[in-house]
């Protein structure tokens, strides 16, 4: 009888799948090692602190008038307390304004991004997979759309709607999808032939399953992208058209109103002004390099250099 081989086997060791966790680590990691990157969380991170707990950081009403401190300076005081950055035309609290305006800009940025992301990936899929007439009758719709302006478009909108928080969100993503739909088209038409696409095709899977279980699921990485540096255009767009009068009715605390209410007394009360631009300023710059790094770290060819 053969002697029995008792010495163990080398039967290699199984690779296991990163888990969530070890993704978010080296998420992490990777986000701690840019600088900028790592500034910019902070900041929108504060932002939206800001905005959900507005009721209890504001040290004042931001909606209450009291004609007999307007204009008053940062660091003034009196038997209701300290106003840190000072009063508005109306005596209102400009720190308080500040945080509630917070609340608007993420709202109005969010929002209209969720819109108009769920339209323009909507629009994509279905001109890249099919092609034909419905990719030629979505592209000339978009052709279109871009031949005007975006915010003087939403600025002609809002000029016959009048202003709103919801009819400016709407207006906001029902203009803003076009990005969207042209680059998960181009994304569709690079990887609908593909050997997943085919496979699945083969089997007799249906159109729509094929179009959200097996296309999109490999095209969100441009998505997050562009959203990003939508939420930051969305809230310039905000504070334009708030700017302008016909976004954000005056009596809701928003930095565009600020903008605008500050703008008679710039040259003597300059303080209405500087801490809205500032807010303004600091958040889309945080989002923006915040986008720019993300776009960075879903590139497959850079992720060996971050």
């Amino acid at each position: 009888m053969s002697s029995i081989d008792t010495e163990p086997k080398d039967v290699g060791v199984p690779v296991v799948p990163a888990t969530l966790h070890t993704k978010r680590r080296q998420l992490l990691s990777r986000l701690l090692k840019s600088k900028a990157a790592t500034i910019s969380v902070i900041i929108l991170l504060i932002v939206v602190m800001a905005a959900v707990a507005a009721p209890w950081l504001s040290p004042h009403d931001p909606f209450a008038n009291k004609l007999i401190q307007r204009l008053k300076p940062p660091m003034f005081s009196n038997s209701s307390g300290i106003y840190l950055l000072g009063t508005d035309s109306l005596g209102r609290d400009i720190l308080s304004r500040v945080i509630y305006g917070a609340r608007v800009s993420l709202t109005v940025g969010v929002s209209a991004v969720a819109i108009s992301g769920v339209i323009g990936v909507l629009i994509g899929l279905l001109s890249g997979y099919f092609g034909g007439k419905v990719d030629d009758v979505f592209m000339r719709i978009c052709d279109v759309q871009l031949s005007f302006p975006t915010i003087l478009l939403a600025l002609t909108i809002m000029a016959v709607l009048g202003s709103g928080l919801d009819k400016l969100i709407l207006v906001l993503g029902l203009t803003g999808w076009v990005p969207y739909g042209r680059i998960v088209r181009s994304q569709v038409m690079s990887i609908k032939n593909d050997e997943f696409v085919l496979a699945a095709r083969a089997a007799g899977e249906r159109q729509w399953r094929i179009l959200f279980q097996q296309i999109l699921p490999n095209i969100w990485s441009p998505v997050i992208v562009i959203g990003s540096f939508t939420i930051a255009s969305n809230i310039v767009s905000e504070a334009s058209l708030s700017f302008l009068g016909v976004g954000v009715p005056p009596s809701i605390p928003s930095w565009g109103t600020m903008l605008a209410d500050g703008r008679e007394y710039i040259g003597v009360a300059d303080w209405l002004t500087i801490p809205a631009g500032v807010a303004i300023s600091l958040t889309v710059l945080a989002i923006n390099i915040l986008g720019d790094w993300l776009r960075d770290y879903l590139d497959p060819r850079l992720k060996n250099i971050l």
